[in-house]
């Protein structure tokens, strides 16, 4: 593959290892098992701001178990797969419990899922190139920022009161931004598999 751009996080440079137990891995873990109790917050007792809780502990623990792997140096293959699986679940759901809510419209649902389906069509080219992920850029870092506060911040736009204002607002800007970035990160996520495929070939 080509050398790391600027728009390639340091971090991924560094070695992983094959070490299962670690401290970030058991936040990535406990992330995933925030994902049921989000849907269920939002589509049974529709319990807005404890549903913000948990999408705000799930973004901020995604920020800290990156910081623990390269301050403890335990960054392995196991976290590598857990961090952005556990970050594109919480998109999925909320993007699925705020459409059932009626808070976000289906359009949107729909372009999201679309770069998913771009991303999953370059697995076979990873795994010819011996590869378990493409490596994290910043662009999708700032992507995953936006929409994981985006959304919340849609959530709490349904408070009769001036927060709900503001958040609406404030939410609508994360999102679609969030959205853009998001779709930009794919793009280049399948510019790296295709110079993979390439090296792939003439080796």
């Amino acid at each position: 593959m080509a050398a790391a751009t600027p728009l390639m996080a340091d971090d991924e440079q560094e070695p992983a290892s094959d070490r299962i137990l670690t401290i970030p891995n058991l936040l990535s873990f406990a992330r995933l098992l925030g994902v049921p109790l989000f849907l269920w917050l939002v589509l049974v007792p529709e319990a807005d701001v404890w549903a913000f809780v948990v999408l705000a502990l799930a973004g901020a623990s995604d920020w800290v178990d990156g910081a623990l792997a390269r301050a403890l140096n335990q960054r392995s293959k196991l976290g590598i797969i857990l961090d952005p699986l556990a970050d594109r679940l919480y998109i999925a759901a909320t993007l699925v419990g705020l459409a059932l809510r009626g808070l976000i419209p289906w359009w949107l649902v729909g372009i999201l899922a679309a770069r998913e389906l771009l991303l999953l069509s370059l697995v076979p080219i990873l795994r010819r190139s011996g590869r378990i992920a493409l490596p994290v850029t910043y662009v999708g870092k700032a992507a995953t920022f936006c929409l994981l506060w985006g959304f919340p911040l849609l959530l709490l736009g349904g408070l009769s009161s001036w927060v709900g204002t503001v958040a609406t607002a404030c939410g609508w800007a994360f999102a679609l931004w969030g959205t853009a970035l998001y779709w930009w990160a794919g793009i280049r996520y399948a510019q790296q598999a295709w110079s993979m495929r390439h090296d792939v070939r003439a080796g």
